[in-house]
């Protein structure tokens, strides 16, 4: 049997190794790379003349993603259009290797591009649009197809709409929702943080959901926002330090009901007038909330922004 086994194992080792099949060779530095990264390098600076240069007569680009079965893609003076297009509309502009990433050269030997040289890039991209303020700071991947006079004559893009979608939508004033300065939510924030002056705990942790979650601008960004019940502790240490005699609203809250994402949120602004137990040092804080509603009036979530140095 174990015999057999051992066979068995061969075997498979040895239609493992015969399924490999070398197709050519990947260069990490060649005469293509250059090109492609150089001309690149031309288009960011808005050198349309240099970019040509690089650029086959019968060059194309095509958006990799692109799902249109009859997209015929762009030519060359469609690119260098673009070239101006960008000097034009965006400042800021750079263009480098992402990092950790390096671009291939592939030389395949498979009868069918043996006559051109495929070279693949990860780069990131940088800028400002100039009349919407959008900024690119996003991921490019490319493919290009280079020649035998090492012309470009094919490249393929793949990249994040989002942000072309943004500056697009930025060219017009558009609503997205409703402000109140009235409202049952509002009203909640308020009945909140009255139960909080008055020690009436149980009656201010009732308006949050059981799944709510807390964060404060002085946590560090990786921080996990805390639980409920983790606010419970956190809430609990601060009232054996501190003494609340008022919570004061300054000016008024904000009730925002965003068309977008259906998110309901109120901004309010307070000062917490304390009483250091330590010392019986009296502190007048500021404190900036934000309370995100569910669709039962529960508070589900609450950004805090107040600061830890007055408190010391």
């Amino acid at each position: 049997m174990r015999k057999i086994a051992l066979v068995l194992m061969m075997i498979s080792t040895i239609i493992t190794y015969a399924q490999k099949k070398t197709n050519g060779t990947i260069y990490s530095e060649h005469p293509a790379i250059i090109n492609v990264e150089s001309m690149m390098q031309a288009f960011i600076k808005g050198d349309a003349d240099k970019v040509s240069s690089f650029l086959a007569d019968d060059f194309k680009q095509y958006y990799g993603s692109n799902t249109n079965k009859d997209a015929k893609g762009g030519d060359k003076q469609e690119f260098l259009d673009d070239v101006k297009f960008w000097k034009d509309n965006f400042s800021y502009l750079s263009i480098k290797r992402s990092e950790g990433a390096y671009p291939d050269a592939l030389e395949y030997k498979d009868g069918t591009n043996d006559d051109v040289v495929w070279v693949q890039t990860w780069d990131h991209i940088n800028g400002m649009h100039n009349k919407t303020g959008v900024k690119l700071d996003m991921p490019v991947h490319r493919l290009f197809i280079v020649n035998k006079n090492n012309k470009i004559k094919t490249m393929i893009n793949y990249f994040d709409r989002g942000a072309y979608r943004e500056i697009g939508n930025s060219f017009n004033n558009r609503t997205n929702g409703v402000i109140y300065n009235n409202h049952e939510y509002i009203n909640t924030v308020r009945k909140m943080l009255n139960a909080f002056e008055n020690k009436d705990y149980e009656t201010a942790y009732s308006f949050y959901d059981d799944k709510a979650q807390f964060s404060s601008s002085n946590m560090p960004p990786s921080a996990k926002a805390l639980t409920l019940a983790q606010m419970k502790e956190e809430d609990k240490k601060f009232f054996e330090k501190f003494e609340i005699t008022s919570i004061d609203v300054t000016g008024y809250p904000d009730y925002l009901h965003y068309e977008l994402g259906d998110a309901k949120v109120v901004q309010s602004w307070w000062n917490f007038r304390l009483i250091r137990k330590s010392d019986k040092k009296s502190i007048v804080l500021p404190v900036f909330y934000i309370h995100n509603f569910n669709d039962e009036g529960k508070i589900n979530s609450e950004l805090i922004y107040y600061s830890e140095k007055m408190l010391e």
